[in-house]
């Protein structure tokens, strides 16, 4: 498949730096911006001053605000984009807590490349 991103914006929520890097390195060759926030808080901030982004990868476990309140908040704020959270948990009941917070999809942790390449394209095509 030939995908190209360009001008989409992804914003990436992930408290590890690298987590974020790797992201960045894995995501950039398709032509998106890629942004990101190292907690919930300033994703939340990053959104409501933004406005224009296309899709973010919301890690779960964050300081401050973790993932699925800030997805609590972003829903409840009217905010409509879709989301795909990273997680290491696996369990159903966890899962149901993604999607009950507003998240659209979630990828398992690690993270392999193809899998979140075809979710994110799910969502531009």
């Amino acid at each position: 498949m030939n995908r190209s991103w360009i001008n989409k914006k992804i914003l990436i929520a992930d408290d590890s730096e690298i987590n974020f890097i790797i992201l960045k390195k894995n995501l950039e060759s398709y032509g998106a911006q890629i942004f990101w926030s190292k907690d919930g808080q300033e994703l939340i901030e990053q959104i409501e001053n933004e406005k224009d982004f296309d899709l973010v990868l919301m890690d779960i476990s964050m300081p401050r605000i973790d993932g699925l309140e800030a997805t609590r908040i972003i829903r409840s704020k009217g905010y409509t984009l879709p989301i795909i959270a990273q997680s290491s948990f696996t369990m159903d009941s966890e899962i149901v807590k993604l999607f009950e917070a507003g998240c659209n999809d979630y990828i398992n942790k690690p993270i392999q490349k193809e899998e979140l390449i075809s979710k994110i394209d799910s969502f531009f095509a």
